[in-house]
């Protein structure tokens, strides 16, 4: 039957096709409107990306420079981030709002130009405003230069699978209300395969995606999740998938070989959430799609797969620890011995005290919050991070993010921490904490999972850089036994880690790319609460490795 994948958040390596004699430059115009669509018995208006769900689909080669012209003419400011593109000397075309640039506003435009460098395979785009990634998302597809080949057989064809996560509501007040409230916000509806629910949905029966094959044939799906706030679980019936890449580097978004080896008729694919806190609330359905052989008789009855429980951690954590990096593959970087840089970062919710003569629906009456070394992250609100950090703006961000938590403590051990008298580990102060770092130091974190209010698996994205995954585990991090456990010889390379519930990572990456980039958990309802921080890099030492004025059309603050 073969394992199931788990798809935490984010896209995969594939090093893909077609032979090119030069680098090209690559259009797009997206055009972001308001879009009526009909599901699960409901017309939604939804934000959508020239009038589509998923977006467009772009399709570029290593060298390529993509020019992507986007028109804001939602009733919503916009920004839009290229996740998992480097974007070296172009950290302004990063994306995330009031980290690299203040919003697109309604009625604006703004052109996205980056050169894609150093990275083959699957990635992805989605806008970096509140909620509005639940609808606006694309996959984006970087193949080789044509002297690179691949380290797997010549698919027959690529296939992009989009995971994503539907309510019947607007994504947007479902977030502020959320806010508002200081509550955990009102859970999904559906997920979806390529936008559609699946036949298991009321009034879905319809919108069931399809995958035609032949037999003989080999598949590369290039499956990217894009749920909102849901790691998820997908898998084949009586089809084993081969992994072979993550994060367009040599994980999270997962490329797979699909073989068309079994017995002509239909198969479905499907994918259920991972959920990893106990006793929270949480979409616990399936959605579906069908693989369907050519020459399969239209009557047949698709076999489904046999999905994990929704809490079957020692799955997810068996797939997510036993990938390793293709050493000596293109792209592959040797792991940096020389640490610069240590740092010791607890992870996990907390909570914030209820405003005077407020109401607040989260634990023990007060809101839901978030902080990483008990710093819960607050993004500026009158310049970005980046203009800042260029022109030298003060009063927008300090650089004494700490490289470890205030106190030591049992990070794991809810019970100890339940019994606490030290208020300051529930109710985290709000800032703008960056880390400042030089050009080319290298760094390793740990990161530690708690459990303060409550553990979970954690999907943690750094931009503008992948990371070495040395090592990972349960508890706490032990120094003494856990850094006997790292690879240094071929770990997997990834833009987001899941670190596990209860648990710890070990991540090490080379600060070679000038400009602010933002790290944050990765299911936005975490990110909203302050689940994040930021590395500020300095220039290199040569015009080379010095980050250019903004483009002109730099959306205004």
């Amino acid at each position: 039957m073969g394992r199931p994948l788990l798809i935490l958040l984010v896209c995969a390596l594939a090093l893909l096709l077609a032979p090119t004699a030069s680098a090209a430059i690559v259009e797009h115009s997206f055009h972001v409107q308001n879009l009526t669509i009909n599901r699960l018995c409901n017309l939604q208006v939804i934000t959508a990306v020239n009038g589509s769900l998923p977006g467009p689909r772009i399709r570029v080669r290593e060298g390529d420079t993509l020019v992507v012209h986007v028109f804001n003419k939602s009733p919503y400011n916009l920004s839009v981030h290229w996740h998992g593109v480097f974007q070296k000397l172009s950290c302004w075309a990063d994306g995330p709002n009031m980290i690299t640039q203040c919003p697109i506003r309604p009625g604006s435009k703004y052109t996205y130009k980056f050169k894609i460098t150093g990275q083959e395979g699957t990635l992805w785009w989605h806008a970096h405003v509140s909620w509005l990634r639940a609808t606006v998302y694309g996959v984006l597809v970087i193949r080789p230069k044509s002297s690179n080949s691949y380290p797997f057989p010549m698919p027959y064809r690529e296939v992009p699978i989009l995971l994503g996560e539907w309510w019947n509501a607007n994504a947007i007040d479902v977030e502020n209300q959320a806010i508002a409230t200081g509550a955990a916000p009102n859970i999904s509806d559906a997920y979806t395969i390529n936008g559609l629910p699946g036949d298991l949905y009321p009034c879905s029966r319809n919108q069931l995606y399809k995958l035609k094959v032949k037999t003989g044939k080999t598949y590369l799906l290039r499956i990217v999740n894009a749920a909102l706030n849901s790691q998820l679980f997908y898998k084949i019936a009586n089809h084993k998938l081969t992994v072979v890449g993550v994060d367009a580097a040599p994980g999270q978004t997962v490329d797979v070989l699909l073989a068309a080896d079994q017995h002509v008729g239909s198969y479905y694919m499907a994918a259920r959430p991972y959920s990893s806190a106990v006793g929270v609330l949480f979409d616990n359905t399936t959605t579906r799609g069908v693989v369907v052989y050519e020459g399969a008789p239209s009557s047949s009855r698709p076999i489904m797969a046999a999905l994990p429980a929704f809490n079957d951690t020692p799955t997810a954590y068996r797939f997510s620890s036993n990938l390793n990096g293709l050493k000596g593959g293109p792209h592959w970087v040797k792991v940096p011995r020389k640490v610069d840089h240590k740092m010791f970062v607890t992870i996990g919710l907390g909570l914030e005290p209820c405003p005077a003569n407020t109401t607040c629906q989260g634990p023990f009456g007060a809101k839901f919050s978030a902080s990483m070394n008990n710093q819960s992250f607050v993004i500026p609100r009158r310049l970005d991070l980046l203009q800042a950090f260029f022109f030298k703006v003060g009063g927008v961000y300090t650089t004494d993010f700490p490289v470890k938590p205030p106190i030591g403590f049992d990070y794991t051990n809810a019970t100890i921490i339940g019994n606490s008298s030290n208020r300051a580990l529930f109710f985290a102060p709000k800032a703008t904490k960056v880390t400042k770092l030089k050009f080319n130091s290298t760094v390793e974190m740990i990161l530690q999972n708690t459990a303060i209010v409550g553990v979970e698996n954690h999907p943690m994205h750094i931009h503008g850089h992948n990371f070495h995954v040395l090592a990972q585990g349960f508890g706490n991090y032990n120094p003494a036994t856990d850094r006997k456990k790292f690879n240094l010889v071929d770990p997997v390379m990834r833009n987001t880690i899941g670190v596990p519930v209860g648990g710890w990572a070990v991540i090490r990456f080379t600060a070679n790319n000038p400009g602010v980039w933002i790290m944050h958990c990765h299911l936005d309802v975490h990110l909203s609460w302050g689940l994040a921080s930021a590395f500020v890099v300095e220039n290199g030492p040569t015009p080379a490795t010095t980050l250019p004025p903004p483009p002109r059309d730099l959306p205004k603050c």
